[in-house]
């Protein structure tokens, strides 16, 4: 790859990691794309370089953190013993939650955004989640595997609440 394409490359990731702050900590409809900027450390106009609106920019942020959940359950579906599978998923998803913490705010935020572009991506991603646990869970024969996901799911779900609202005992089983 070219130095040129290189440095667009990372200066794309730098702007996507900087929104996903910026949104995470001020809200999608307060941020701003100079807000964006200056934690990127770039010129307002270079955003509109690689996102034509601030809406797109946030669906490419969600796109990226929905990407981050989906990879790693894909990894611990190809890995884990039908035993461990729930168990090694939730450990999965406490990792992404300690490590990328505001990805998963700002899903959360997402969630009440009624931009139709946002919430087909928050459609997409919940329904690819979805399917992937269901599917291990079927394959492992985990008794009802729907309820299963149903409440999977959910506990990760309640668990983001918890980190959000600062209640860690909501996630104690």
């Amino acid at each position: 790859m070219a130095k040129d394409a290189t440095t667009s490359v990372n200066r794309r990731s730098d702007i996507i990691s900087a929104a996903i702050e910026v949104f995470a900590e001020t809200g999608y409809y307060r941020a701003t794309t100079a807000l964006v900027a200056e934690r990127a450390k770039i010129s307002q106009p270079y955003i509109f370089r690689f996102f034509p609106t601030k809406e797109a920019l946030l669906v490419t942020a969600l796109e990226v953190s929905w990407a981050r959940i989906i990879e790693s359950f894909r990894q611990v579906v190809e890995s884990a013993s039908p035993e461990k599978l729930e168990k090694d998923l939730i450990i999965a998803y406490e990792k992404i939650l300690e490590d990328h913490r505001n990805e998963i705010l700002l899903q959360m935020q997402a969630q009440t955004i009624q931009e139709d572009s946002i919430r087909e991506t928050m459609r997409n991603g919940f329904r690819e989640v979805r399917q992937i646990v269901l599917e291990a869970f079927r394959k492992a024969e985990i008794g009802n595997p729907e309820q299963s996901t149903m409440l999977f799911l959910a506990r990760g779900m309640l668990c983001n609440i918890a980190e959000a609202i600062g209640m860690p005992e909501l996630k104690e089983t």
